[in-house]
């Protein structure tokens, strides 16, 4: 039965976890990490990486390096304007103003981009687990409006997934956290990031997590310390050499994943030396970077954005009607809350409380949802989820002011049924307008979708009666309906087209998904076979040279013919059909040299051990050569 997984498709890493033997298991990627990079790349020659890959030759490919594009998922291009300063590529608006990332000549959606993220843990996990993950749980943040879920649900639907739920963070942390308890606990999550802020406060106990109250800030995270960091050093150094590092592609790239090493360092040290040799060159020739900071230092740098969280801290307190010393337990979440700063600001506003740092921030979510996708999948019992949905939603009335129909933190799945009118006289016909936000007035906040309801008899303003419901699923998904209670007619709408994508380009991209996975198949498959080429090449030469001049004159003409052409055939890059070719006959030309070998005595090791046989490819192991990645 093919296998449902949980999966935190995080801004700066993401990480997959599933249900073995009854237990919620982080699954390492196929380069044998925890956690893979959110990182995509489209290199000169055509390829796409993703992941560890990426990352790696992003100095060399900074604009062909796509990173945070969680940051973007579900938002158009007017709206992110304030937030490009995060990351060293270029955005632009596509169709309709919606985010595009414009990379050798094709632009591409924040969709497509976590959609390759999505499809490499996905068969990471299949080739660990030895069964196709088909199915996932994909987590969010909290503060995610229903546009962001959907274009997470679709990024979902490009990878290949069927999207079982979509649940917020702080609810999987707290899950993951609160499957053994059997009493019941008030718990805070704190969820930073890479580039989104949550505050839940969820009671927890006998396999009940039941959101209480969520607040959060969706556009502060760890990628913006790293920008705190990169705008101190390159005004360091413009104001020692001239020089502004930030206007130099490759300069830039090296100066973030510098930034991000001495964050990461800080949370543990007091001061980092950051050294960047031939960062840039004059016509008085190469400079050098080489400086330290201090722990104080990025501290002062940070310290308005960690003031940022102070907010939505005591909001969701003041939403649960809890006080500090209410709060059983701190659960941080997210690589962000390992500084130091951030752990003294959570005690601060907890009355002194010590983080609970029995889980790892990095895996806790994924592992939640895990145990969501076993809860769905029957694999786990006696465990339910009781979210709410994080901004409030209502309709534009008269006067261009927001009625709020659902108020924020409202327990989901939730229906909400109001009465509405008319509001002029013989009016047939009323625009429906769906709002999402805390503002009074309409214009402030977001417009989910708007249809129009038709029909209406003609009466006095006042009059007809209109019944519009909100239904939020469990996903925290909107479905929207008006029926006017005397003709009968109605209307409805699931809001979907604030994905920003139409479902024709949908459709394209989850073609285009499948496509590139054949390719990405046969690629694989071609290299895979050249590196079975080349070590079965390797054992030849080396049997020939250990056997000298034992081995007949035409058997190591023969023997070197081969290895030559195999080795042409492996720099051109020949067709498979000649790999495999090549690799056939070297196999028994290696079978021939070792038959040789026995017959002169040495075709054993101390105490007869028989010569292992050459496979190549993952099946050899040789401690006399490794493979560069």
């Amino acid at each position: 039965m093919p296998k449902a997984a949980g999966i935190d498709l995080g801004t700066t890493n993401s990480v997959i976890a599933a249900m073995v033997d009854g237990h919620p298991t982080v699954v390492p990627s196929a380069e044998g990490a925890r956690t893979t990079p959110s990182v995509v790349a489209f290199t000169p020659e055509g390829e796409r990486l993703v992941g560890q890959l990426a990352r790696r030759q992003a100095i060399l490919n900074p604009k062909g390096t796509i990173y945070s594009a969680k940051r973007f998922i579900g938002r158009r291009h007017d709206e992110v304007s304030s937030e490009l300063n995060a990351v060293t590529y270029d955005v632009v608006g596509g169709p309709d103003g919606v985010v595009r990332f414009p990379v050798g000549g094709k632009q591409y959606a924040p969709e497509e981009i976590s959609a390759l993220v999505l499809r490499k843990l996905a068969d990471d996990a299949g080739k660990f687990l030895g069964e196709r993950v088909t199915e996932a749980v994909i987590t969010v943040p909290a503060y995610f409006n229903d546009a962001q879920r959907h274009a997470t649900r679709d990024a979902g639907r490009i990878a290949g997934l069927e999207v079982m739920r979509i649940i917020n963070e702080p609810t999987a942390a707290a899950l993951a956290y609160g499957l053994d308890k059997k009493g019941n606990e008030t718990v805070l999550v704190f969820d930073l990031g890479g580039g989104t802020f949550d505050v839940s406060i969820l009671d927890v106990g006998d396999g009940v997590v039941e959101v209480r109250a969520t607040s959060g800030d969706g556009h502060l995270g760890g990628d913006d310390f790293d920008r705190r960091i990169v705008d101190h050093l390159a005004d360091e150094f413009r104001r020692d050499n001239g020089i502004d590092l930030r206007q130099d592609p490759q300069a830039l790239q090296r100066l973030f994943e510098a930034a991000e090493k001495a964050k990461v360092e800080l949370s543990s040290v007091t001061q980092t030396t950051i050294n960047l040799p031939f960062v840039t060159a004059d016509a008085s020739g190469p400079k050098h970077l080489n400086t330290t900071l201090m722990r104080s230092t990025f501290e002062q740098l940070i310290a308005d954005q960690l003031e940022r969280c102070e907010g939505p801290m005591r909001q969701a307190m003041s939403d649960a009607k809890i006080t500090a010393d209410d709060i059983d337990e701190v659960i941080l979440v997210g690589g962000s809350t390992r500084i130091p700063a951030v752990q003294s600001l959570v005690r601060r506003l907890t009355g002194g409380k010590d983080p609970n740092m029995t889980v790892n921030p990095d895996e806790v979510v994924a592992i939640g949802a895990a145990i969501q996708a076993g809860v769905l999948k029957g694999e786990v019992e006696d465990v339910v989820l009781l979210d709410v949905t994080p901004l409030s939603l209502g309709l534009e009335t008269l006067g261009g002011v927001m009625t709020k129909t659902l108020e924020r933190n409202t327990t989901i799945p939730a229906r909400r049924t109001e009465t509405f009118s008319t509001a002029e006289d013989g009016q047939t016909a009323v625009d429906v307008v769906v709002l999402q936000g805390e503002r009074e007035k309409a214009s402030d906040n977001r417009t989910l979708g708007r249809f129009r309801l038709e029909n209406i008899r003609p009466a006095p303003r006042g009059e007809p009666q209109v019944e519009v419901t909100f239904d939020v699923d469990a996903n925290g998904i909107l479905n929207v309906s008006a029926r006017d209670k005397d003709t009968g007619a109605e209307q409805r709408i699931t809001i979907s087209e604030t994905t920003n994508l139409d479902q024709g380009e949908i459709e394209r991209m989850i073609r285009d998904a499948e496509q590139h996975s054949n390719e990405d198949a046969r690629v694989r498959m071609c290299i895979d076979a050249r590196n079975e080429l080349d070590s079965v090449t390797y054992q030849v030469e080396k049997r020939l040279n250990e056997l000298g001049g034992s081995v007949p004159e035409h058997e190591r003409a023969r023997a070197q013919m081969l290895v030559d052409d195999a080795r042409q055939a492996i720099k051109e890059e020949a067709p498979v059909d000649r790999i495999r070719s090549l690799t056939a006959e070297l196999q028994q030309i290696y079978h021939g040299l070792a038959a040789t070998a026995s017959a002169a005595g040495a075709g054993a090791g101390p105490g007869g051990a028989q010569e292992p046989r050459p496979t190549g490819g993952e099946d050899v192991i040789d401690a006399e050569f490794t493979t560069d990645e």
